[in-house]
């Protein structure tokens, strides 16, 4: 579960008001960066003061924080899900992959917060992100990938961690290509214009390829 990076009072509030405070500023920040994101524009368009802001969040790092951690509740939520699955290994995968594809173009404020996240330059603030989401990532395909090992669905030399570690960056990099510009065009130049027409053919071809890695 993530850390509670808010005040009391924020939780005292509606929940609609908080929904209309948060997904504000997924936008604001997915448009503008951490550095560059106006907390007074945020203010505004959700119809608070700035001063109420700050009631609820002691700094502007702990705002986005927990702004990230709502736009990544609706994801934790469906690899919950997924993992208490009966699929094998191979099947959450493919799963996954699949939420990729819709999750991505339905919320692409939120991809391009997590990707404006990975290049943010403060260093205390990538620590805390780091150390707090990654580890939701890392723990859940670790777990399924050591379930496949004893269940002898792939090679049982299969180190864990470095498979997990992989398979995430795959993730990631379909992610942000469904959802930002630059690697929108990166995609393209690999596969063409009309790749974002061939869903089918990108999640047959990605799970031949995991597969073959993990021996399955």
């Amino acid at each position: 579960m993530a850390m509670k990076h808010f005040n009391d009072s924020f939780e005292r509030i509606s929940e609609e008001k908080r929904n209309r405070i948060l997904s504000i500023a997924v936008s604001e920040f997915a448009n503008r960066g951490f550095t560059s994101a106006n907390t007074n524009t945020i203010a505004q368009k959700a119809g608070i003061s700035v001063g109420s802001l700050y009631k609820y969040f002691e700094t502007k790092e702990d705002f986005f924080l927990t702004v990230v951690n709502f736009g990544i509740s609706q994801l934790e939520k469906t690899l919950d899900s997924i993992l208490d699955g009966e699929d094998d290994l191979f099947g959450k995968i493919e799963k996954i992959l699949r939420i990729i594809q819709t999750h991505s173009r339905e919320h692409q404020d939120i991809i391009r917060l997590y990707n404006e996240m990975t290049s943010e330059s403060n260093s205390e603030l990538i620590n805390r992100l780091s150390s707090e989401l990654e580890a939701l990532s890392a723990n859940f395909y670790k777990q399924i990938i050591e379930q496949a090992k004893q269940e002898g669905k792939i090679a049982s030399d299969t180190e864990s961690a470095m498979a997990a570690f992989l398979i995430d960056n795959i993730f990631m990099t379909l992610q942000f290509s469904y959802a930002t510009e630059y690697y929108k065009e990166r995609m393209k130049v690999f596969f063409g214009k009309s790749i974002f027409d061939k869903d089918e053919d990108v999640v047959t071809e990605v799970m031949k390829f995991i597969r073959r890695a993990l021996g399955g």
